[in-house]
């Protein structure tokens, strides 16, 4: 079903929107449909700075790339996921998404091309000010302030305009092409060419397979092991329940399956880590020669979802190894060469090409400048409410997703429940609603739970979780369907006031 905004203009001033939407990718399109569906006849606009919608999925252009979660549960609840393939690419997921738009009509309400820079609340409105400067045809920017009452920050979490690249020793001495997948350029041919990717992550993992069907050589250069797991790019029960069910029945019945299984793995390895360490290292022990030496290259030394797990899809990372396409080092960087690299065991890897596969820049809220009252924000000061909102920000929502599932499981509930707060509000004529720290007994700790690099380097900028709930930072599925779909508005936490009271 489509739902299409019937009337825009319900604000007494018609210049005010009711929400904007920063950002246009997985997040923004999904807080878009949920505003139109469960909050009709208010005005809304998405601002994406880019050309074109997609975020993640339209600016990264590397050879392969593709998801790492499941599609069943990557995509919305409320569009079923129509292609046979579980892992798709990144062509796969931006048709998805235009069709979504399309289907909703919501490519009326996004503002391409336009860059927020400020967001101020005032407390004499109790609106926000929005200054976005707009690029046109002719390549020219110009400003203009919009003002909104609600704000729902759907930008991501890292640098769209810098990856990480980190501090190489004479890495101007090397004369061949060095490159960061977030960078890719369009006519990068890997023929005959001997290349090394630096990393150990999803994005190296995908790129390896790929430009080794082309190159002479590739080199897998890893500082630290991740554990992976070989998973098909087909879900084959997948496939036989869409035969037997109605596109929505099959869809809500998939989702069901691999929401259950991917939760059930994650907790059995958390509460026996070392049972799943060794059947995660036997599963890739099996896909690899005979006298590999797996606990060199493919044994962590952390246990299992203390980071992401990477999927090799089709075992295409295996199968190169096994012919010969594809090495791994585990090894650190001494210096770049003029041909290569020279490892700290001494070892030298020649290369033609090095691709930096180091990981993403963390920018919060898109890096806009936010403040109160003129007083910027100071986020490593804020603990986030509910995982949605954050502590003295008034009518502000932003969208983080799973880390230890898909993202988009995650945007979704968050989508509903900002809908629900929104419309709360406005049934009781409240004006500003801001969540409030307890003054005593209350501990905070760094917000995510995550060993990933570029989530450590971070976390010092970054908002604080409490001890308890509203205020930690949950990554369970199935209690947050109940908590954000069923549990109360009102909390001791929670303010909503108008211009004559406040109510808790």
């Amino acid at each position: 079903m489509s739902f299409t905004q019937q009337n825009n203009a319900t604000s007494p001033d018609d210049s005010v929107f009711d929400t904007i939407i920063i950002g246009a990718g997985i997040s923004g399109i999904g807080a878009a449909y949920y505003f139109q569906k469960d909050c009709p006849n208010k005005r809304f606009t998405v601002l994406e700075s880019r050309s074109n919608l997609g975020g993640t999925w339209d600016l990264f252009k590397y050879p392969g790339i593709r998801s790492d979660s499941d599609l069943y549960t990557f995509a919305y609840e409320f569009k079923p996921w129509r292609s046979n393939k579980s892992i798709a690419s990144a062509e796969l997921i931006l048709d998805y998404l235009n069709e979504t738009v399309e289907e909703n009509q919501l490519r009326q309400h996004i503002q391409f091309n336009t860059h927020v820079e400020k967001a101020e609340w005032s407390s004499s409105e109790d609106l926000w000010s929005i200054t976005v400067s707009t690029l046109n045809e002719a390549g020219e920017r110009s400003s203009r302030v919009l003002k909104t009452r609600w704000i729902f920050s759907a930008t991501g979490y890292y640098d769209y305009e810098n990856g990480y690249q980190p501090e190489f020793n004479d890495a101007d001495e090397f004369d061949g092409e060095l490159i960061h997948p977030q960078h890719w350029p369009k006519n990068f041919n890997a023929s005959e060419k001997r290349i090394v990717v630096i990393g150990s992550g999803a994005t190296a993992v995908t790129l390896v397979p790929e430009l080794a069907k082309d190159a002479e050589h590739v080199t897998l250069l890893q500082r630290t092991p991740t554990y992976m797991m070989n998973l098909p790019t087909g879900d084959p029960i997948a496939n036989f329940i869409k035969k037997l069910f109605s596109k929505d029945t099959a869809h809500r019945l998939i989702r069901k399956k691999n929401v259950f299984l991917h939760r059930a793995f994650w907790r059995f390895s958390q509460r026996f880590p070392e049972l799943a360490k060794r059947f995660l290292i036997r599963h890739v022990t099996n896909q690899l020669p005979k006298d590999y030496d797996v606990a060199k290259h493919f044994t962590p030394p952390y246990n299992p979802w203390d980071q992401r797990l990477c999927a090799v899809t089709d075992g295409d990372l295996f199968k190169a190894i096994r012919r010969g396409d594809v090495d791994v080092e585990t090894d650190e960087i001494a210096r770049f060469t003029a041909n290569g690299l020279e490892l700290k065991s001494g070892a030298h890897l020649e290369a033609d090409t090095i691709v930096t596969a180091t990981g993403l820049n963390i920018k919060l809220m898109g890096g806009v400048d936010i403040r109160i009252d003129g007083q910027p924000i100071e986020f490593p000061k804020t603990v986030t409410y509910k995982g949605a909102m954050l502590s003295g920000v008034p009518n502000f929502c932003f969208a983080v997703g799973y880390t230890n599932a898909s993202w988009t499981l995650k945007i979704g509930l968050l989508c509903e429940y900002f809908c629900r707060v929104f419309n709360f509000a406005e049934a009781h004529g409240y004006t500003k609603c801001v969540p409030e720290v307890p003054i005593d007994n209350f501990n905070t700790s760094p917000l995510l739970d995550f060993s990933a690099g570029y989530i450590q380097r971070s976390l010092h900028l970054m908002p604080k979780k409490g001890d308890y709930s509203p205020w930690d930072m949950s990554m369970n599925y199935g209690p947050d369907v109940k908590f954000f779909r069923e549990g109360k508005i009102q909390d001791d936490y929670l303010h909503f006031s108008h211009s004559d009271r406040a109510v808790q």
